[in-house]
């Protein structure tokens, strides 16, 4: 199996249809699957071989998806950068798996000249000018260019299957140092199998992406299995939300994926409240905690918005709801996916009794392969061919999952055990907060003590008596905040999750300064 051949079969059964909708220009399966054996031979003739690693940095494109499957033709791996990050943190990355090739978009170029002398040796192309040191698209492309007028085709290797590495994605580092995870050309078929039941996807669906391709979510969670269904994806290079609005009412959009903090801007859009979504079969959010009033803003424009949970680790699906179940489940991330098990366990492994909290730990051919040059972090959370997400979650009755929090974030306070989520969800469900981030302090008499970090709404005036009364009479006692904070932003991943980590470090500089 070789995940381009995804696209040379679309290319075969309907060659004029529009695989890839981009600003300014349609891409069809033929012209896709021309691109990718052209990019595939030029990667060749620049040396890419068979577990080498080309690398991206820019805003989602057409070519950053062919240079993806043009990895997979030569069993290599695609290493798309963040493109939020900072130029430390990329070369950081690319220090730690020097890549062949960086394709890089124009706007990237000096920050990547800043610091290119301290990497390894590799070829920089850029989508723009050529500056010294660099080459152009243009003149990249032109390597495949062979004695014949003909694109030369790339000799079949029988040795590239299902387990060779096709993706290295660097997790956000919300909790640490960003780790390299491996994804398989069989993980990406198995999340494929995964979206298609999720979504029941048909050649008749199109999709629009706006979440970054760089993040698993934005790659995984429809935008490959749509390519592999015969969708038209409408793809944009980012998010903005009138570009979103016109799609979803121009495009003939039926899915799309959009996390909290996007809904969250669209909401709060003067177009929110007038626009068409009904061609939109459903919406599928998560990365985060889903608040109620955005699950039930959506659905009162008649969309269904359903819940899907994962990581990175899992390329991302690995539970979800489905239409039928977003109202009836609210809250819940669903059903385990239709190619993975789920285990709900205890400390040393054993199922916990239904109903009860515990690690969720996943099964399934999705599951990275590993982390990138880090053995023993690999096997600490990969043991006997499950994977611990260091999430702590519980299953109802049903056997729908419901997230309760991270295993690193539980904060326990007396000798009791207190999970963030529970109290976060309670105070994002108040029209004055506009996000909440709950954390423990260290605490001489308890051990830690519950501290919440808010940020009000814009219009709104808040203070740390308020934000309690919220809380009055809804929780025990113990879980109550010792301490609020209210902030006016609190920092966050590119998807929208917040960095607990750093939140931590706010509260310790907060009290620090109270201290003295």
């Amino acid at each position: 199996m070789n995940v381009s051949d995804w696209i040379d079969h679309n290319a075969g059964l309907m060659p004029d249809k529009t695989a890839i909708r981009f600003p300014g220009r349609d891409v069809s399966y033929a012209q896709l699957a021309a691109l990718i054996e052209q990019l595939a031979a030029a990667l060749a003739a620049s040396g890419v071989r068979r577990g080498g690693c080309v690398a991206y940095l820019g805003f989602n494109s057409p070519e950053m998806l062919a240079l993806l499957f043009a990895c997979a033709r030569l069993g290599a791996m695609f290493m798309p950068l963040n493109w939020r990050l900072a130029a430390p943190e990329h070369r950081q990355m690319l220090e730690d798996c020097p890549p062949a090739l960086l394709f890089v978009e124009p706007q990237y170029v000096a920050q990547t000249n800043a610091f290119r002398d301290a990497l390894s040796a590799m070829t920089l192309v850029s989508f723009g000018p050529a500056d010294a040191g660099w080459i152009s698209w243009a003149d990249f492309c032109g390597r495949a260019a062979g004695p014949a007028p003909a694109v030369p085709a790339v000799p079949f290797d029988p040795e590239i299957g299902a387990d060779d590495t096709l993706l290295i994605c660097y997790t956000s580092g919300s909790t640490g140092k960003p780790k390299g995870v491996l994804l398989t050309q069989r993980a990406i078929e198995c999340n494929a199998a995964n979206s298609a039941d999720m979504h029941e996807l048909t050649a008749d669906d199109v999709i629009l992406t706006t979440l970054p391709l760089f993040h698993v979510g934005g790659l995984n969670n429809q935008t490959t299995p749509a390519l592999q269904a015969g969708c038209t994806v409408v793809l944009h290079p980012k998010f903005d939300a009138d570009a979103t609005f016109d799609a979803i009412e121009q495009d003939g959009i039926t899915l799309t994926v959009l996390v909290p903090a996007q809904l969250d801007i669209m909401m709060a859009h003067r177009r929110w409240a007038s626009a068409n979504f009904s061609g939109l079969r459903m919406i599928t959010t998560g990365s985060t905690i889903v608040p109620r009033h955005v699950i039930h803003a959506v659905h009162a424009k008649g969309v269904p918005l359903v819940q899907v949970y994962g990581s990175t680790e899992t390329c991302p699906i690995a539970v979800y709801l489905k239409a039928e179940d977003a109202l009836r489940k609210v809250g819940s991330t669903g059903k385990v996916a239709a190619r993975c098990r789920l285990r709900i366990v205890e400390r040393f492994g054993t199922d916990v009794v239904p109903g009860a909290t515990g690690e969720i730990v996943v099964q399934g051919d999705n599951v990275m392969s590993g982390y990138w040059k880090a053995p023993q972090t690999t096997a600490a959370v990969l043991v006997d061919g499950w994977f611990h997400t260091g999430d702590m979650g519980h299953q109802d009755e049903e056997g729908y999952l419901y997230v309760d929090g991270r295993s690193k974030d539980m904060i326990i306070s007396g000798g009791e055990n207190i999970y963030p989520a529970e109290i976060e969800n309670l105070l994002i469900e108040s029209p004055a907060i506009a996000e909440a981030s709950v954390i423990g302090r260290p605490d001489e008499r308890w051990g830690e003590i519950v501290v919440a970090v808010v940020v009000p709404r814009a219009d709104c005036r808040l203070t740390a008596e308020q934000v309690l009364q919220l809380l009055d009479g809804r929780i025990a006692r113990y879980k109550q905040p010792k301490e609020v904070i209210v902030v006016e932003a609190l920092p966050k991943t590119a998807l929208g999750k917040i960095r607990k980590e750093d939140v931590r470090q706010m509260v310790a500089r907060a009290s620090c300064s109270q201290s003295t």
